[in-house]
């Protein structure tokens, strides 16, 4: 029935249990053998299977090890799905990914972030809305707060000026929680599943 409903509605029925179908892409289970020199990403940018998706299709070639899908800034442990589209747990749906920085820099991942969702929608994306869809970036150390408010600064001024502010929050990251497995991978398991109609690659010219 799901099919022939409009995206945004029958997103109201994404599984909470952990029954999914098999499909090729990217080996589950986290990246083997990261070295020492590898650093983290982490971005929220609304319902995170998209945002998987898009960052894994864009830089899984190009020094992208891992991506894994998960809740962070909330304020209970071990929080469940069911529990964070409550809204009540204070926890974005976010996505946390292990890079090589010789390959790809954390400047790239945070630009192509403001290219792939609307930062400008506060607390929502398309017609997802609530605050565990926010839009923000965790920073991992100072040098990523920096990087991230100068990349921001630039996406307000060159590509959102005449969409509206952009809200993204730019936090310290704080206890990362991985998804349920079912959750991981969900688009390469699920083809045709859901994906929110505003996760797609704008063509905005570079950041100068």
């Amino acid at each position: 029935m799901a099919s022939l409903m409009p995206n945004f509605v029958s997103r109201l029925f994404r599984p909470f249990t952990s029954s999914t179908k098999m499909g090729l892409g990217p080996a589950e289970g986290g990246a083997q053998n990261i070295p020492d020199t590898a650093q983290k990403c982490t971005v929220a940018a609304g319902c995170f299977w998209g945002v998987e998706h898009l960052f894994r299709k864009n830089f899984g070639e190009q020094g992208l090890y891992d991506a894994r899908v998960g809740y962070i800034g909330g304020d209970t442990n071990s929080p469940s799905y069911r529990a964070v589209c409550t809204g009540r747990t204070g926890h974005a749906e976010a996505l946390q990914m292990t890079f090589d920085p010789s390959r790809i820099s954390y400047t790239t991942l945070l630009e192509f972030f403001y290219k792939m969702h609307d930062p400008t929608t506060k607390d929502r994306q398309g017609a997802d809305a609530g605050t565990q869809y926010r839009s923000a970036i965790f920073y991992h150390s100072p040098e990523q707060a920096a990087a991230a408010r100068e990349v921001t600064e630039k996406a307000q001024a060159q590509w959102w000026k005449g969409n509206g502010k952009i809200t993204t929050e730019i936090l310290e990251a704080g206890q990362w929680w991985d998804a349920e497995s079912y959750h991981q991978l969900y688009l390469y398991k699920n083809p045709g599943g859901y994906e929110c109609p505003a996760h797609y690659v704008r063509k905005f010219p570079a950041l100068e």
